[in-house]
């Protein structure tokens, strides 16, 4: 049991039994007490509230009314959250923009520091802008959801991807690429990748991208890649 899913039997196990002892929640969870001691303080620290009373027929009980502020977002939640954020800004559509800033700083700053490293990185990579009004979206498809978590796996540790791609004609082809930039020009989404056997860049809709997968035995170098007029970096 990881010490989250063993935190998560303690609140549990609170909310179910009230007023209880150290040792009852150690039998209850399957863990010793000096662990449960830990996984107590853990939890006070994310926002619950756990009381204790001393001395015989003392125990511990869990106020009703707390709940968790600390937040438990992977890496690629926050990005997905801050992914979609951006695109409705880069296409205009985004009210109360300042309030959803503000709570997605909040989000970041209950990120342990190295998550908060993986997400600057994955940021880095991350382009917006408007799109062309000559782009025809009227055949744009569903994005596969293995997409989000292979693309971090790739980008963080700069590992070729391979994919299958259906291309504006609708000719079948598998690529292997180097993953270098998320492009976004809503409502299309592309990936932006360096390909080795044709020496140049290429741009993949994600919408036609399907069975991704990460090849973690090659690694590849970063590119400086350029983009037009308009398009930002969001990290």
């Amino acid at each position: 049991m990881t010490a989250r899913d063993r935190q998560d039997a303690v609140i549990r196990s609170l909310r179910r039994n009230g007023f209880t002892t150290i040792d009852a929640l150690a039998c209850d969870v399957g863990s010793s007490r000096r662990t449960i001691l830990r996984d107590i303080a853990a939890l006070r620290d994310q926002g619950f509230v756990i009381e204790s009373e001393a001395g015989r027929g003392g125990g511990i009980s869990l106020d009703p009314s707390s709940v968790q502020t600390t937040a438990r977002l992977t890496v690629k939640e926050v990005f997905a959250l801050l992914i979609s954020v951006a695109s409705m800004r880069a296409a205009g559509q985004l009210p109360f923009a300042g309030l959803a800033d503000a709570g997605l700083a909040k989000i970041e700053q209950s990120l342990p520091p190295d998550k908060m490293r993986d997400l600057r990185r994955m940021l880095g990579c991350l382009y917006v802008g408007p799109l062309a009004p000559q782009v025809d979206t009227s055949n744009m498809g569903n994005m596969d959801p293995s997409l989000l978590p292979t693309f971090e796996v790739a980008f963080l540790n700069k590992h070729l991807l391979s994919f299958d791609y259906c291309d504006a004609k609708g000719v079948q082809s598998h690529r292997t690429v180097e993953p270098q930039a998320m492009l976004v020009l809503p409502p299309l989404w592309y990936l932006v990748a360096w390909d080795p056997t044709r020496a140049a860049f290429r741009h993949f809709r994600m919408d036609r991208i399907s069975s991704p997968e990460c090849l973690g035995q090659t690694r590849f170098r970063k590119r400086t890649v350029t983009f037009e007029d308009g398009v930002r970096r969001v990290g």
